[in-house]
């Protein structure tokens, strides 16, 4: 088989877990090929090098074989060649590192910290002697 659909080729090479999520990268431009953005439907040949856009990275893929039955991962580097430039995986570490200082406030799952201000916030505080004159009533008939 000399050529293969794009979304086949992309789901078949381990680059998106479903076949589905690579058409849906075409349509939504994440999948070029020179600039250009190609429809799921594109037909690839061997050679053809393609960008695929993953936020927050672009990766560069040589098509080595073109395919349209899913591989095992050991054969993935006999599909495609891997020759994304290296400051895209510094710009994709800078991500993660930075990731969880800038995250906004009161998105995803509470920190320690939080979830100890909510619990001090809800939990019910009381004074010391909430009904001083309830005691001294008892006394007083004694």
């Amino acid at each position: 088989m000399s050529d293969a659909r794009i979304d086949k080729w992309l789901w078949a090479a381990r680059i998106y877990k479903t076949r589905t999520l690579a058409a849906d990268a075409c349509k939504n431009g994440r999948v070029t090929i020179q600039g250009t953005r190609l429809k799921p439907s594109h037909i690839v040949k061997a050679g053809d090098v393609i960008d695929v856009r993953k936020s927050p990275i672009t990766y560069t893929f040589r098509i080595k074989q073109p395919i349209q039955q899913r591989v095992g991962a050991k054969l993935v580097p006999e599909i495609l060649e891997n020759i994304t430039r290296p400051d895209q995986y510094e710009l994709l570490e800078m991500s993660r590192i930075s990731g969880f200082v800038d995250r906004a406030r009161g998105t995803g799952r509470p920190t320690k910290r939080d979830r100890r201000k909510m619990d001090e916030f809800t939990t019910p505080t009381y004074v010391d002697d909430p009904f001083p004159w309830e005691e001294d009533d008892e006394d007083d008939e004694e």
